[in-house]
């Protein structure tokens, strides 16, 4: 595969979210703000990518019984190091509170998994750190679209400024979980719709 497929694949026609169905149930918590929609996007994407790399240069000489240990350990390692910036940086310290609980959770991640068995460990560094930050970013897109319309509906706010006009009545039901995951699944549907490749699958 080209290098430009890899990067281009993961946020058009593969993307992990609106094809692969991965990193479901972390959007649906994350995505009641902008904010913490592209922190959590961003820290994915770090994780995937340097995981990624990391594990494709490891990969001649990672014993096949213990694969999925070492995986484990270099992606916990690299959550933690995310996690320990978020909190040095005072302007994302309180979306790292907010989010706590679920940056520690990308560990288990599907696509950070999902993306060190079936790319990185068959490919060489650079195509696969490549691979990881797209399917990172494609990751990240379908968080910022559905946290746009769930903060902006839900709370009338972006980013956390008043935008809807006085008097807006917010939208409870929107900020919650199962908006989020009608939200979704229209996406994948508009995705499905009108890409021909996939309607044929």
């Amino acid at each position: 595969m080209k290098l430009k497929d890899t990067f281009l694949t993961p946020l058009l026609k593969g993307n992990p979210i609106t094809v692969l169905v991965l990193g479901v149930c972390s959007a649906l918590a994350v995505t009641v703000t902008l904010k913490g929609a592209i922190v959590m996007a961003l820290s994915v994407t770090v994780v995937t990518g340097l995981g990624n790399f990391v594990l494709s240069l490891l990969r001649k000489g990672i014993p096949n019984r213990v694969r999925i240990i070492v995986q484990l350990v270099v992606v916990a390692m690299l959550v933690i190091l995310v996690d320990q910036i978020l909190k040095s940086i005072e302007a994302t310290f309180p979306i790292d509170k907010q989010l706590s609980v679920y940056i520690g959770l990308i560990i288990t991640n599907c696509i950070v998994m999902g993306r060190i068995e079936a790319f990185a460990l068959g490919n060489k560094p650079f195509p696969s750190l490549v691979d990881g930050l797209a399917n990172g970013l494609g990751y990240g897109l379908i968080l910022v679209v559905v946290a746009f319309f769930r903060e902006l509906f839900g709370s009338g706010t972006l980013f956390g400024l008043q935008v809807m006009p006085a008097g807006y009545i917010t939208n409870n039901l929107v900020i919650l979980p199962p908006f989020a995951l009608i939200l979704i699944g229209c996406i994948i549907w508009a995705h499905r719709a009108f890409d021909k490749e996939l309607q044929e699958k």
